[in-house]
């Protein structure tokens, strides 16, 4: 292929036309490749796109369950409340035991300590 190249180009354009083919080789290289990333991109993109929407999926069964429970209680909260409830008897209030022993005594309160000024008042 080459000797064929070096008869038709000629010895002189040869070297250019090299250069020019490597260049364009390159390019079309570069350009495969990226025509690859952006496929493996779409790839990975939908199956991100698969796994959000499982969890979205869980995340509503999750949401789902919990409202059922949480109805499920309610629900036995009403029928609780629904049911009629025993009258409460009132209970008497609790005496205090120097107050049952007397009940004209009084409660004592700590009295203030005196200050000496107060007490050369007094005297």
């Amino acid at each position: 292929m080459a000797v064929v190249a070096l008869l038709v180009i000629g010895p002189e354009k040869l070297p250019k036309v090299a250069r020019t083919l490597g260049a364009f080789t390159g390019r079309l290289q570069r350009y495969v490749a990226e025509v690859k990333d952006e496929i493996s991109r779409e790839a990975r993109f939908e199956d991100l796109k698969k796994l959000q929407e499982e969890i979205k999926a869980g995340a509503q069964k999750v949401e789902s369950s919990i409202l059922a429970g949480v109805n499920e209680i309610t629900g036995a909260a009403a029928v609780k409340a629904a049911k009629p409830k025993k009258a409460k008897v009132a209970k008497k209030p609790a005496v205090k035991k120097s107050l049952a022993k007397n009940p004209t005594a009084k409660k004592s309160r700590p009295r203030k300590p005196i200050s000496k000024k107060t007490e050369a008042k007094v005297k």
